[in-house]
């Protein structure tokens, strides 16, 4: 450019307008990828529609995502560039497939430019191609940012994936916790009353029992009366631990002057007379204890067979059941030997804790001493790991220890430490009916589900 305001080139000083052999490029702007410029040599009339005015049909309209654009005349002919027109085009044009956000207007369609030799770049998110016969077309008003809805079945041509729609996802990602929740609930709660756990061919009587005090034992027997009670299956929990909390965990009253567990083994008084039904759960029944009973090991010294008290008044009842849960107490003397020969199977009770370990010798050994001399049918059946906590090591190496001496008649289900299981009883309820969508409630459910299958396999069904 020159002091008088011309410019070296002489196209680009001319008077009127844009002559044939000058650079059409604009000095202020140097992007990479656009073409060199597309101006036509004429008096840049074209956009006058009359002296002094302005043909707003051959005014620059910008097009749709871009801020550049040529002129454009009534015959499709590119005009003159001008100030912002001057700077040329993209070199690249979107697909005519895809909206523009104008109306398809055959005057205000641009000229088509020369495209390179090479492939256009790929996009960068797949796009699936319309099957024939559809419109290419960009519909009125559409939004050129909007990819236009598939009007055509997908998958017409090979290598093409099925339409599929993500707005529906699988039952297992749909439900949320509290779904899955209530489904358990519903299922714990059985509200049809159906017989969904197998019932024994005979009466299976379990005897709960482990001399050390705190690894469930209570809870334990509540639990599985209730879980196998509301599945059809008729149970009769005996509480032979003067504490009497398994009558306290099942709602029954078991305060002084109620007929309890002693009168049956100190007077012999019928164990029907005894048995109280529980409150709100059909087909179980419990025969309670109370403070009295912390003197008859004292006062069945003198008894004659004092060991089998139990026994004979568990096969007087007229009525057969189809589990009879023996509560024991946290020692080995005369209530827990009367509950040894009175029973069919064990069942013991293990904390994960090295403690529950280390007194389980010496009630695998007076369990044998009860098998050789009193009761030749006695068998340990069932090892439950209760209070399981999945945080330490050490719960870890107490199942290791126990399942690998014990082998198959430890429970694969393992009952964690739950506060619902605690508070529970201060309810006077099991955990199954206090919070049956729980974590414990959906382990003791398991527990029982396990032993009332094993009861099949053993004996049969009834």
């Amino acid at each position: 450019m020159q002091d008088n305001g011309r410019y070296d080139e002489s196209g680009l000083s001319h008077p009127g307008g844009y002559r044939g052999g000058g650079a059409a490029v604009s000095r202020g702007t140097d992007y990479e990828g656009w073409a060199v410029g597309r101006g036509v040599p004429g008096d840049g009339s074209a956009l006058m529609s009359g002296p002094g005015e302005v043909d707003p049909q051959a005014v620059p309209q910008p097009r749709a995502g871009s801020g550049y654009d040529r002129p454009v005349r009534h015959d499709g002919e590119p005009g003159p560039a001008t100030g912002r027109s001057a700077v040329p085009e993209r070199s690249a044009q979107p697909p005519t497939g895809y909206p523009t956000g104008v109306p398809d207007d055959p005057r205000r369609r641009p000229a088509p430019s020369p495209q390179p030799s090479s492939a256009p770049p790929a996009r960068a998110t797949a796009s699936v191609k319309p099957a024939s016969g559809a419109s290419p077309s960009p519909s009125p008003g559409s939004h050129a940012d909007t990819p236009a809805p598939p009007t055509s079945t997908y998958g017409d041509e090979g290598g093409v994936d099925a339409y599929v729609s993500r707005e529906t996802p699988s039952r297992e990602e749909d439900d949320p916790p509290l779904a899955m929740e209530a489904m358990r609930a519903v299922q714990i709660l059985n509200p049809s009353g159906e017989v969904t756990m197998p019932r024994p061919a005979r009466p299976r009587i379990m005897c709960v029992a482990n001399q050390k005090g705190g690894v469930g034992k209570t809870t334990t027997t509540v639990n599985l009366a209730v879980a196998l009670a509301l599945h059809g299956n008729r149970v009769l929990v005996v509480d032979l631990d003067p504490q009497g909390n398994a009558s306290t965990g099942l709602n029954v009253p078991h305060h002084a002057g109620i007929p309890d567990v002693y009168d049956c083994l100190i007077e012999n008084v019928p164990l029907a007379e005894v048995a109280q039904s529980v409150e709100g759960i059909p087909n179980l029944w419990c025969v309670p204890a109370t403070i009295d009973l912390a003197g008859a090991e004292i006062e069945l010294v003198s008894v004659v067979a004092r060991e089998s008290r139990l026994a004979r008044a568990i096969a007087a009842h007229p009525e057969t059941f189809d589990y009879v849960f023996i509560d024991c107490p946290p020692s080995l003397g005369l209530l827990t030997v009367n509950a040894l020969v009175a029973a069919q199977e064990v069942l013991i009770p293990i904390q994960c804790e090295y403690y529950a370990l280390e007194g389980l010798n010496q009630l695998i050994n007076n369990i044998n001493l009860v098998k050789q001399h009193l009761n030749p049918t006695l068998d340990v059946s069932t090892i439950l790991l209760t209070m399981y906590d999945r945080r330490t090591r050490l719960a870890d190496a107490v199942e290791q220890d126990v399942r690998n001496h014990f082998g198959d008649k430890v429970l694969q289900a393992v009952i964690p430490r739950n506060v619902r299981v605690s508070e529970a009883p201060s309810y006077g309820q099991s955990v199954m009916t206090y919070d049956p969508g729980s974590r414990g409630a959906t382990s003791y459910f398991e527990a029982a589900q396990e032993i009332a299958e094993r009861g099949v396999k053993l004996g049969g069904a009834a």
